[in-house]
């Protein structure tokens, strides 16, 4: 249900019998004052400075001609021309009850899906997963969830980390540890302390190194035993990612794992795609190509290296290779990558490369789409006390041990199944609301005191009020809501209003990859919600049966979006609290 849509159409259909041009952009959005109606129609404006005439004289002429008979039941002038609309609170009460019996509660499925390759978590599989990852990780998988709502064709494409020059020390330090009859799942319990080892071992044993590039070399060639020592580590490693996603609650599965190594039979082909078109050229030893689009203030065009002078490759190279498999193989309609804000000028040279080279069609949407960096309360990235990188896995153990303090002190008699359940979902609901609430392209203060508060715009508050109307149902007894639910009261025609805005924050969502609009809009429909309980009661004595069961029906779709939006999120709900 997209009431701006329907607005719009109708204003456009009135702006043509005013005489204007069928492209005029009505301009439709929400009012930001209700008592300037609930909707604005602001395209007159534009239109008349164009045509140049009287704007108020041409927007008469379109509230002349404006059918909104049963929308609306008032239609007024304002100012040189803008044109707000008062809704009919009969006709929302109608789009409410047609949402209410929708699976998809109002969000329509697209009439012609797209298809959408979402590259998004890609740890370096040389390590355990960290807080540098969380951001990439869980907005990558709050925006596919919202495309796949929607009704689009997701491909998921985690591009992890598991090929390059660091695998050479890595397996030859495996080796060595499986000499001492060490087991591998052992030796890999601890990755990062692994990685530390092999990485003190390259840089001051005598001979390390030299193996470590043989081993390299040995990979690269496909010998049999260095490619089985890596089978080992790369599984193993995933073994330690999959954990994580699932205590994230994130839906990345082994499956969708296209690792660096994946494209390695086309690294080549693809160097010499570019050098036969002169796309590359040769300079000292290396493959590179300049890039004129991207010349600096002294007109010095852009260097991209996709070939290094000893002839391996590099990050460039997988990724030109990644956009010609993700547009020709895997037929994307677009392509959306999520990384740190660090890497937007590589992405920004790869795509200007691989349209050249015609890797990526014009037809193809490319969005690189960076985020910005957690940070601690001293306005650094955030590290532990000694300056170390924090283990994800950490973290979330921690929000956990945080949030069930929380809970047992607000309700001590709380048993331990239910606070073991209840404390997993807000705790990790916590931190990924808490990042997931801002601003994508933004740094932000990780504070856990914030993030665990059961009031402002956070994942208890919203957990709490979705658990707060399950508690209603159960003292109404009721699991059957009426299909008539009637907007009466001025707190009932925000919540329609509110709630009826859904497929255009979804939107959102999915056009911009911000999934903050989503989080600020199940804010506001809680915080609605909380006004609407306070003034008009539901199983008081004396409210009738005809209302008690509409503002029933109403809660009942209220928890649902909540329940649904969260989803999308990744966040977890529950009945009790």
């Amino acid at each position: 249900m997209n009431i701006k849509q329907i607005l719009a159409e109708k204003v456009s259909a009135a702006m043509v019998a005013a005489g204007l041009p069928e492209d005029t952009n009505p301009a439709v959005s929400l009012s930001n004052r209700p008592q300037f109606g609930d909707y604005q129609a602001n395209g007159v404006m534009g239109a008349a400075k164009k045509l140049k005439t009287n704007p108020r004289e041409l927007a008469t002429k379109v509230v002349n001609s404006l059918d909104l008979e049963g929308i609306a039941d008032k239609v007024e002038l304002a100012g040189p021309g803008f044109i707000n609309i008062h809704l009919s609170q009969t006709w929302l009460a109608a789009q409410l009850n047609t949402v209410a019996d929708d699976n998809h509660i109002g969000v329509a499925q697209r009439a012609k899906p797209t298809t959408v390759v979402v590259d998004y978590s890609a740890p370096n599989l040389a390590k355990e997963m960290h807080v540098g990852h969380l951001r990439s990780t869980i907005i990558g998988d709050a925006v596919v969830r919202a495309l796949e709502f929607r009704g689009d064709k997701v491909i998921r494409q985690n591009h992890m980390g598991d090929w390059g020059t660091q695998f050479g020390m890595l397996i030859a330090h495996l080796s060595d540890k499986l000499a001492d009859n060490e087991v591998a799942e052992t030796a890999l319990a601890d990755l990062e302390n692994f990685y530390r080892e092999a990485k003190i071992r390259f840089d001051e044993e005598e001979g390390f190194a030299d193996r470590a590039r043989a081993d390299v070399v040995k990979l690269q060639s496909g010998d049999a035993q260095c490619a089985k020592l890596w089978q080992q580590f790369i599984d193993i490693s995933i073994t330690h990612s999959e954990e994580i996603y699932n205590k994230l609650n994130v839906s990345l599965k082994r499956s969708d794992i296209m690792g660096e190594s994946a494209y390695n039979d086309d690294l080549s082909t693809v160097i010499d795609e570019l050098m036969a078109s002169e796309i590359a050229v040769e300079d000292q030893g290396a493959k590179v190509v300049f890039i004129d689009e991207m010349a600096n203030k002294d007109g010095e065009p852009s260097v991209f290296i996709v070939q290094k002078s000893g002839g391996g490759f590099l990050y460039a190279t997988t990724d030109l290779s990644a956009c010609r498999y993700r547009s020709g193989k895997l037929k994307a309609d677009r392509i959306i990558i999520f990384t740190d804000a660090r890497q937007a000028l590589h992405f920004k040279q790869v795509e200007i490369v691989a349209r050249k080279a015609g890797f990526l069609p014009e037809h193809v949407g490319y969005d690189h789409c960076p985020f910005g960096m957690m940070m601690g309360n001293d306005g650094k990235p955030f590290k532990t006390r000694t300056g170390g990188t924090i283990k994800l896995a950490e973290l979330l153990d921690e929000a956990v041990v945080r949030a069930s303090d929380l809970i047992k002190e607000k309700n001590p008699e709380i048993n331990t199944d239910d606070l073991a359940d209840i404390a997993k979902k807000v705790g990790i609901g916590a931190v990924k609301f808490a990042d997931l609430s801002k601003n994508r392209t933004s740094d932000y203060i990780f504070n856990w005191k914030t993030m665990l508060s059961f009031e402002g715009a956070t994942a208890p508050y919203l957990q709490y009020a979705y658990s707060r109307i399950q508690s209603i149902f159960t003292k109404a007894g009721t699991t059957q809501f009426s299909e008539n639910i009637q907007v009466i009261e001025p707190q009932e025609k925000a919540l329609a209003l509110k709630l009826l805005q859904l497929e255009d924050v979804i939107d959102a969502v999915i056009s911009e990859c911000t999934p903050n609009l989503l989080c600020n809009y199940l804010y506001e429909l809680a915080s609605l919600y909380m006004s609407f309980y306070e003034a008009c009661p539901i199983l008081k004595e004396g409210i009738s049966d005809e209302v008690k069961a509409s503002r029933l029906a109403l809660c009942h779709l209220i928890a649902k979006t909540l329940k649904q939006g969260l989803d999308i999120l990744g966040i977890e709900v529950m009945d009790r609290m």
